[in-house]
């Protein structure tokens, strides 16, 4: 039976629109998150230039990293409840009415 699901066209396009959002992001703040390394490591005069008083780049891009985090979380709960959700329930129930 979970071999059928799993060829099924529904759980196929569950799995592309997965992927097709999920894929991008992670590469995205991959990047975002090596640059931030990177830019540590290497441009630590450009990291200490202060912005307002005390608070330099280093620590306003350090923050963003907390702030792009929970964003993508957001966003991808967003994804899931409205192009995810629909097609995992609809194979769920069809799945449940077969092991009835």
């Amino acid at each position: 039976m979970y071999e059928r699901v799993q060829e099924s066209s529904e759980f196929q396009e569950l799995k592309q629109r997965f992927r097709k959002w999920t894929f991008p992001m992670t590469v995205a703040f991959l990047a975002w998150y090596l640059l931030y390394v990177v830019l540590s490591g290497f441009a630590r005069d450009f990291m200490a230039i202060d912005v307002i008083g005390e608070i330099n780049v280093g620590i306003i891009l350090g923050l963003l990293q907390f702030v792009s985090t929970f964003v993508i979380a957001w966003a991808y709960s967003r994804h899931a409840e409205k192009k995810l959700d629909p097609i995992a329930d609809k194979i769920r129930h069809e799945v449940e009415e077969e092991t009835k």
